[in-house]
Formats: C-alpha cells, sequence, structure tokens
C-alpha cells in the first residue's frame, strides 16, 4: 500500500513514537499508554468494532536526547517485540520531530487485564510527511501535514540509476551475509525477492530498518524525502553496518563450536522472528504444501496423455519427498510446471466458413494467388475431415514479398493463434528439440516453448527463415532436428528432450518462409510442399501501395485519410525511380518519407491558419522535389543497330528482373577470348561453349570460306562484355544471347535493339530452360522490349505466372535450338547453310 492508492487528508492525528522509526513498507508494533493517544484509540476501537472504515494516523518520533549517553536498550532493538511510550507525562510538541510517516492501524487490541486505556496497535507505514502545524483544541493531538509519495526513478538521470544499481548490489551483500547465519530459506528467499523486485525508495527504507543504525541515523533517513539523498545515506549506513557485521562474524567464528545446535538454532531463529516482525511478514508453514496442491490441481486440469501423466505423477511423487532445500527440488517443480502449462487437449475451432476466409486473405494481400488457394484447399478438406493433418508450407521468396506477414492471415482466416518462431541463426540441436534436465539451466525446444505462449495445440507457427538455420557443427544439427518437427508422419509423437514424453504436433499449421532453396537440406525440402512468390511487378506494387502501405503510413504519421492523395503516375515513379527490390520494404519507406514531407507541410499551415492552402494531392514534379534525384533509372534497350549487341535478359538476387547488354567486338589476335564485366565461373563457361559452338559451325553459317576456315579464328581475339561492371552477372541464361552476339558479329548482321532472349545453350545447340521468367518479361516490358525468345520449355511458367496485359503487349516465341533463335533473332532470315548428307562431320575442319 502506498501513497498513490491511498488518499491521506491534509490533516491527520499524530502519534509519538520512542526510540523507533517507521518507515513507509514496513511494519512496527505499538504499546499505547499516553492519556491523549489512548482517547484517539479508544475512539478507533469502537469505530472498529462498528466495522468503520480504515484508519490513518501520523507516527511521529520523539528526538533524541541531546546527551550523549549510551542507551543500551537502542542498541538491541533488533529483537526487541514491543515501543513503549512514556505513560505518566505527555510529550510537548517542540520534542518532535518535523517529519514523520502515515500509517495505516492494521491491528489494534485492549490487552485482557491491562491498565487503565492500555492499547496494542500494529502500523503500517504508507508515505513520508512533514508536519506544518500542530492543530490544538481537540482531545488528542492532531496537525496539519504535507505528504511526499515514493518519487518515480527517472530514466534520464543516470547518475540515480547508478545509484540504485548500487544499492542493490549492497543489499545482495547483506543478503550473503545473513546466508552465512544460516537463516531458513523461505525468509532468504522473501529478502532476496525484495531486494530484486522492490524500487530503490523503499527499498532504502527496508535494508535501513533491517540492519537498525543509531536512532539519528534513522531520523536522517526519514528526513530524505529526496531519492538521491535518501539511497546515497542508506548505502553508506547498510555499507557500515555489513562491516560491523563481518567483524562479528569473525570474532564468533572462534566460539562457534562451542555452541550446541539447540543453541544455535534457538539463537537464529530469534534473529529471524525479529526480522519478520520488522517486515511486518508472518511465517506461512503451509506454502510448500498449498505449493505441491495447487501444482497437482494444474495437473489434473491440464488433460495430460497417459504418457505424460505417468511421468507427472512420479515426478510428483518424488517432489514431496523433497525438502525446499535440496538442489533438485526446483528442477523437478520446474519440469512439473511445464507438463502442467502444456496444452496436451485444448485446442481453438477452426473458422470454418470459406467464403470469410477468402475474403479475409484478399483483404490483407493483393496478388498470391497460389498460396489463397491452397490453404482454401486445405480449410475445404478439413471441412469435410475433422482429423486431417496440417500441412507443411514453405513460401520461398525474396525478401519485403510478404512471406510473414502472409502467416499471420492465414492463422486470421483459419480463426487459429499465430507464432512466430526466428530460425535464423539457431546452431544448437537443444534450441529445437529441448535440453535434457540432467544439465544446468535445461529448458524445452523452441517449439514446446511456442506451444505453452499460444496456449492451444493447433496453433499456426511460422518458422522464419528456415534457409538460415545452422547445419552439423560442434552443438549438432538444427536441420535435422526440424526433420521430426515437419514430417506430418512422425510429429504426433515428437520427442522434446527435457519434457521426454511425445509431443503431438499433428494439428499445428507449420508455414516456414525462406529467400533461397540451396541453404535448405534436400531430406528438409523433401518433406515440405514447396510455394514459390515472385516479385510483384510495377502494376501490384500501385495496388498493394493504395490498398495498404498509403494508409497504413498516412495513419502511421498522424495524418486523415484524404490528407495525403498520390496518383497511379506518382506512386508508380517511386517505385521504378527510388527503389529496386522484389518486395515492397524499401517502396513503404519511400512513401512514408512523402507522408512525413506532407506531415510537415500541413503542420505549418495549420499553425500559421493557412489550412486552405495546404494540397493533399502529390505529383510527379513533388516527388522528385521530395524524395529528390532518382535512385535507380530503368533499363531502356539500346536503340543502336551494330553488329555484335545483343539484348539479353537477367534475374537479379533481389527477385526482379532487368536488361542485360551484351557486347562483342574482333580484333588481330592470336586466337584468345576475353570476357570482362564482374563474370561469375557459370556464364565464363557459358562464354566458352558459344564460340567452340560458332567455331564448329563457321563453316556453315557462311563465317569462313574453304581457304579461310584453317586462319580465320587463329589470327582473331574477341571481346565480350558485359556493362555495369560493377554488378556482379552469374548464370547460365545468357547462352543464347552470347551465341547470337558472336554470330551477329562475324557475319556483320545486326539483331533488333527490341528483341530480348534468355536460355542455357548445350555444345549440340540444344536450348535448356531458365528461370525467373516472370519477372525477366515484365522487365522486357518496362525497357520497351516488343520481342522475347524462350525456351520452348518454359511455355508453362509464361502460361501460369506471367500477367496478361504483359502477354498481350509483347510477342513471345519458343525455340529448341540454336537455329531457331537465329532465325527469329535475324528477323525470320535463314543465315545458315543446311550441311550435305555426305559430310559426317559438324564443320570442315
Amino acid at each position: 500500500m502506498n501513497a498513490n492508492t491511498v488518499q491521506i487528508p491534509k490533516t491527520l492525528p499524530i502519534v509519538p513514537i520512542r526510540n523507533k522509526v517507521l518507515f513507509p513498507g514496513t511494519a512496527l508494533p505499538l504499546q499505547i499508554g499516553r492519556k491523549d493517544t489512548a482517547q484517539l484509540m479508544q475512539r478507533i476501537y469502537k469505530s472498529v468494532d462498528n466495522k468503520d472504515s480504515k484508519f490513518l494516523v501520523g507516527c511521529v518520533p520523539v528526538k533524541p536526547p541531546v546527551s550523549t549517553t549510551t542507551n543500551s536498550e537502542q542498541t538491541n532493538n533488533f529483537s526487541k517485540k514491543v515501543t513503549e511510550e512514556t505513560l505518566n507525562q505527555s510529550t510537548p510538541t517542540s520534542e518532535l520531530h518535523e517529519y514523520g510517516c502515515a500509517a495505516r492501524i492494521i491491528r489494534l487490541e485492549r490487552p485482557v487485564g491491562g491498565k487503565g486505556g492500555r492499547f496494542f496497535a500494529v502500523v503500517e507505514g504508507i508515505a513520508r510527511i512533514h508536519i506544518d502545524q500542530y492543530v490544538s483544541g481537540g482531545p488528542y493531538l492532531e496537525a496539519e501535514v504535507t505528504v511526499y509519495p515514493e518519487s518515480v526513478m527517472p530514466n534520464d538521470d543516470q547518475e540515480l540509476q547508478d545509484l540504485a544499481i548500487s544499492l542493490k548490489s549492497t543489499g545482495r551483500e547483506l543478503f550473503i551475509i545473513l546466508q552465512d547465519l544460516k537463516l531458513p530459506v523461505q525468509m532468504l528467499t522473501q529478502l532476496q525477492r525484495f531486494i530484486d523486485g522492490a524500487s530503490a525508495g523503499s527499498l532504502a527504507d527496508l535494508l535501513v530498518s533491517t540492519v537498525e543504525p543509531p536512532y539519528e541515523e534513522k531520523l536522517r533517513i526519514l528526513d530524505a524525502h529526496d531519492l538521491k539523498t535518501r539511497i546515497t545515506n542508506a548505502i553508506d549506513i547498510v555499507t557500515r553496518q555489513i562491516h560491523i557485521l563481518k567483524i562479528s562474524q569473525k570474532i564468533h567464528s572462534t566460539v562457534e563450536g562451542k555452541l550446541d545446535k539447540k543453541h544455535k538454532e534457538f539463537y537464529l531463529r530469534q534473529q529471524l522472528n525479529a526480522i519478520k516482525e520488522e517486515l511486518g511478514e508472518r511465517d506461512d508453514s503451509s506454502t510448500e504444501g498449498d505449493d505441491i496442491a495447487d501444482l497437482t490441481r494444474r495437473l489434473q486440469e491440464a488433460g495430460l496423455t497417459p504418457e505424460a501423466d505417468k511421468a507427472a505423477q512420479r515426478e510428483l511423487k518424488r517432489l514431496k519427498r523433497m525438502h525446499p532445500t535440496q538442489a533438485e527440488y526446483q528442477i523437478v517443480r520446474t519440469y512439473l510446471e511445464w507438463l502442467s502449462e502444456i496444452p496436451w487437449s485444448k485446442g481453438t475451432s477452426d473458422t470454418m466458413d470459406i467464403d470469410n476466409a477468402r475474403s479475409q486473405l484478399e483483404e490483407d494481400h493483393y496478388g498470391l494467388e497460389t498460396v489463397k488457394k491452397r490453404i482454401l484447399e486445405f480449410l475445404a478438406v478439413l471441412k469435410l475431415k475433422d482429423d486431417m493433418k496440417g500441412p507443411i508450407l514453405c513460401l520461398l521468396g525474396p525478401p519485403g514479398v510478404g512471406k510473414t506477414s502472409l502467416g499471420k492471415s492465414i492463422a486470421s482466416a483459419l480463426g487459429r493463434k499465430f507464432h512466430r518462431i526466428s530460425l535464423g541463426g539457431v546452431r544448437d540441436e537443444a534450441e529445437i528439440r529441448g535440453h535434457r534436465r540432467t544439465y544446468l539451466g535445461a529448458m524445452p525446444g523452441l517449439i514446446a516453448q511456442g506451444l505453452r505462449r499460444v496456449g492451444v495445440n493447433n496453433p499456426v507457427f511460422l518458422l522464419d527463415e528456415i534457409d538460415k538455420v545452422g547445419h552439423l557443427s560442434l552443438h549438432g544439427d538444427p536441420s535435422a532436428a526440424l526433420l521430426e518437427v515437419l514430417d506430418p508422419e512422425q510429429n504426433n509423437t515428437f520427442n522434446d528432450h527435457y519434457l521426454n514424453v511425445p509431443l503431438d504436433l499433428s494439428k499445428v499449421l507449420f508455414i516456414a518462409t525462406a529467400n533461397q532453396i540451396d541453404p535448405i537440406s534436400p531430406p528438409l525440402l523433401d518433406r515440405m510442399e514447396l510455394i514459390r512468390i515472385s516479385g510483384y511487378t510495377f502494376e501490384e506494387k500501385v495496388h498493394i501501395a493504395k490498398r495498404h502501405l498509403l494508409p497504413k503510413q498516412i495513419t502511421y504519421h498522424g495524418l486523415k485519410p484524404g490528407y495525403v492523395k498520390i496518383s497511379d503516375e506518382a506512386l508508380l515513379k517511386i517505385a521504378t525511380g527510388y527503389t529496386c527490390e522484389a518486395g515492397v520494404r524499401n517502396f513503404e519507406r519511400e512513401i512514408a518519407g512523402v507522408c512525413r514531407a506532407k506531415a510537415v507541410e500541413y503542420a505549418y499551415a495549420n499553425d500559421n491558419g493557412k489550412k486552405d492552402t495546404y494540397r493533399p494531392e502529390v505529383t510527379i514534379n513533388d516527388i522528385m522535389t521530395i524524395l529528390g534525384v532518382e535512385k535507380f533509372c530503368n533499363d531502356i534497350a539500346e536503340r543502336t543497330t551494330d553488329p555484335g549487341v545483343v539484348t539479353g535478359l537477367a534475374w537479379t538476387a533481389t527477385g526482379s528482373g532487368g536488361i542485360l547488354f551484351i557486347e562483342a567486338t574482333q580484333m588481330p589476335g592470336k586466337g584468345n577470348l576475353q570476357l570482362t564485366g564482374k563474370l561469375g565461373e557459370v556464364i565464363k563457361e557459358s562464354a566458352q561453349i558459344s564460340i567452340s559452338w560458332v567455331r564448329a559451325h563457321s563453316f556453315q553459317l557462311g563465317i569462313t570460306t574453304a581457304s579461310t576456315e584453317s586462319t580465320f579464328f587463329s589470327q582473331r581475339d574477341v571481346h565480350i562484355h558485359f556493362p555495369s561492371g560493377a554488378v556482379a552477372k552469374d548464370g547460365p541464361s545468357a547462352g543464347v544471347a552470347l551465341i547470337t552476339a558472336l554470330v551477329s558479329l562475324f557475319t556483320h548482321r545486326c539483331v533488333p535493339p527490341t528483341t530480348a532472349m534468355t536460355g542455357e545453350i548445350t555444345l549440340r545447340g540444344q536450348v535448356l530452360p531458365v528461370g525467373g521468367i516472370k519477372e525477366k518479361i515484365i522487365a522486357a516490358h518496362r525497357a520497351g522490349i516488343d520481342k522475347v525468345i524462350l525456351p520452348s520449355r518454359n511455355r508453362k511458367d509464361v502460361d501460369g505466372d506471367v500477367p496478361v496485359n504483359v502477354k498481350e503487349k509483347i510477342k513471345i516465341v519458343y525455340v529448341d535450338n540454336v537455329y531457331d533463335v537465329l532465325q527469329e533473332a535475324f528477323d525470320g532470315e535463314k543465315i545458315w547453310v543446311e550441311p550435305s548428307s555426305i559430310v559426317g562431320v559438324e564443320s570442315r575442319l
């Protein structure tokens, strides 16, 4: 109880006390015998009999005598239980201290057979008070007071924070000394909890009242309503008392062996009782039994499986035979608490309304039709078959496309609880399976902890960044530990090493997210149903911004709907000129920048009374003014018609597509091939394959004649360059563009600049399929390409992924071999000669 919860009146009855000081948060017994104070107690006693409200009084200590004689009672107050007042004379107000403590009477008794108006009271301190002036004329002493409630420690006062830390450290040192006195465990536990959990001001009062310093020093602490002064004085007092106790311990250790066990226990118990009386606490011997009874009840209500119930009963019997001071007591108790808090049979009811689920998914996310279709399929089957096992889905896509938020939407659509488990950086197998209880500080794994946190056995678990989980190391293989978790045929008996009983995970809907597929081990990948989420097109980003990002940022920046209106053209400008990503994270940051600028404009107009001049519309010119110069320039197909220049299509690491230019030139030399443009090994090998194929078919392509065939390539050096040399490039998809560039160079024919191509080649001239088709075609459309050459086996990717509006504006041609590529690249011209049926080799060499 404190001043913040109790209304303390400005005028309080005053109870003088001698040789003791009452602090806020502590309790103090008093024996009342003075006439005027007894009248106050008589009134309160009668009111209590009539069930009146609680009473507040002001406990004011009497000033210490001027003489320096030592009061023997004052030095032994640690074990004294009752503070007596002077019975035959009243205390003048001049002898009362100017500070006191507002207190609540928590116990009031009249001893049977007591003399006159004696009363026994126990008061509990609430807050410091200052005596402004005494009020005369009443039957008992009253005074007008000023209340000093407990100060809240400011977070920005570093000195005060350091003093609080030092006070707690001093309290822990005192706690260690009391431990050496072999005080009971419960008493020490209560004191330790108070040291760890109490505020700095309350802790200072408690420690000073516990060590019982001289009377004058206690008055100095009572006067210190300033938190910094009180803590500083308390640290000095407690530190000095600690030194005294250490010296006392050293002296007593020499004669400790002479004390028998009973004398020692009696001495310690007397100290324990005195401390508890000072703290106003009572010894509850039934606490241990109540805890075990409560734990038994919780285990019965948990709905344990037979295996778990058997383990719980076995450990519960062990716990009842143990003493609380045993080291293993807390280990067993913690284990039983975990068993009682795991949701063995508690679950939530799934939302079986498919239309509502579809609406929820459509409202939260734009596009992503594959994922939405799969969730609705799961819900439909679950509606027909109640015991269906949850699927294991893996959402694979670049950062920022909404994989994590999609997991939350799925949980909301199903009416289930959601929990995210971040696997990035997990290196220890025990973080998945849990630690064995033989280890110090053992805990269950992340899966069991998640079930305990959500409180149901059928949540949606999002295993975030599963591609970044650690692999085989000194601490085991976490990815291998996930095999049992993500296997629908095994996870109904998942074994957590800490719980050591089967845990049913079959009702959990696991959704994993990953950016790359290569780091995931093949066995783990085999257990998951892979759903690829490609990057958004610019049109999709504009829709997402209008439906989600812009309203969110308007609200976040304290504006109202309608205060910021960004046109579709301006949003498209932000997406194309200021971001280069597959997702929408940076897109949202740029929109936030626009909202901040409009917030400044609105605040300025509002402060100057010019709200009518505020313009909420944001145009393309405004975007340039607010966000500055464009950060990214769109790839525009070169409009040159030089031989040896070909436009390719690339897929970037961010998950978006782009234009890739390839330039080839020749010069006199010795037949060397030079490659530049920060190329990887795979693309270099594609260039070697391309030059080899062109040399092998040079006569057929009309590059060489019978007389020049043996010397044509040995007398020329070829240089192939990929512009944007600071950007790393790799992959096999530039093969067809490389061959076309070399044929164009040697035959002096030009490839139209509005024709782009992608595909992998072989030495036999076959064109193999490649990935990222959707992103590449969208990039071609953005760059003004009107014809794209693709491998035939990528036709399914175009039909399934590429938006219809893009396919309508671009001519897509499918090829099977290099000859088809060359014919389409040179506008249908057949530049090669069919080989004679007599010749049995691929060249005339």
